[in-house]
């Protein structure tokens, strides 16, 4: 997922933090339809979907967001752990297209006029 630059730096990769997000919650929509994927693996993130639902014991608000983001992030990384290696890089393989950015995206075409003060 993360790139290892030579100083040591660890660094997204180039689509950015939010197409990173997008593409784990597509790999984990995607691995849920799979029937390669065994289902008590599959209650996993949905045990994380319920509880970021369900009423939140703690006062502190603060508190309470960032366990329920440890949570997703904890429940996304244990499912795709337990799902069969083979089955998580077929569908990465198939995923990893929107992440690619074409020669024709960096261009922009424009046109300049001179103002005169």
């Amino acid at each position: 997922m993360n790139e290892k630059k030579p100083n040591g730096m660890i660094t997204a990769p180039d689509g950015g933090v939010v197409r990173n997000m997008l593409n784990q919650l597509k790999l984990i929509f995607r691995l849920m339809g799979d029937s390669r994927v065994n289902i008590l693996a599959k209650l996993v993130p949905v045990g994380a979907l319920a509880y970021l639902f369900s009423p939140d014991p703690v006062m502190l608000p603060i508190i309470g967001m960032v366990d329920d983001a440890a949570l997703l992030w904890l429940g996304s990384y244990v499912f795709t752990e337990l799902c069969p290696p083979a089955v998580v890089a077929e569908h990465m393989k198939e995923l990893a297209g929107n992440m690619e950015v074409s020669a024709n995206e960096e261009i922009v075409e424009a046109e300049a006029t001179e103002i005169k003060e």
